[in-house]
């Protein structure tokens, strides 16, 4: 299996990071760029435990679904998150939150694996380890903004 773990330090404080992190509509969001969509949004209009959402995306000029479900919920320091069916042969999305000097460290753990066996681990080898670590990041980008300057991205 492929896994990187990103660390980022957000100005504010790890309930707000969590709870940024917790809404789905932040997601949506962090991922503009790539046209993802909800298809079924989780009761409620937040991700609470057991919540599942379908996902519709295009990567690589394919388009897609994954399904997921949140689960491990501890807040404000984390949860957890995988696809219950998809494009992987397996995603697991760990969100840890810690207070520091600077507000919260926000650490993401992302372990994968392609399908198709050995060809699968050379494509995570070669290409989709990096392309998954870029749009954690940018995901990541996003969310900072959001939360440390309310209402910037929305309006900009």
């Amino acid at each position: 299996m492929a896994s990187f773990t990103l660390e980022t330090v957000v100005k504010a404080s790890p309930s707000a990071v969590f709870a940024a992190s917790l809404d789905p509509a932040l997601h949506v969001r962090t991922m503009a760029k790539y046209g993802e969509t909800m298809v079924e949004a989780p009761q409620g209009g937040v991700f609470t435990e057991g919540s599942t959402v379908t996902w519709r995306a295009r990567h690589f000029g394919i388009p897609f679904r994954l399904r997921s479900i949140v689960f491990d919920i501890e807040q404000p320091y984390g949860f957890s998150d995988r696809q219950v069916s998809g494009p992987f042969g397996a995603f697991l999305h760990e969100h840890r939150f810690e207070e520091h000097p600077a507000g919260t460290l926000m650490h993401d753990v992302v372990t994968f694996r392609s399908p198709f066996g050995p060809l699968g681990r050379l494509v995570d080898a070669l290409f989709m380890c990096r392309y998954m670590r870029r749009l954690i990041l940018e995901r990541n980008e996003t969310l900072v903004a959001e939360v440390e300057e309310p209402g910037r991205a929305s309006t900009a």
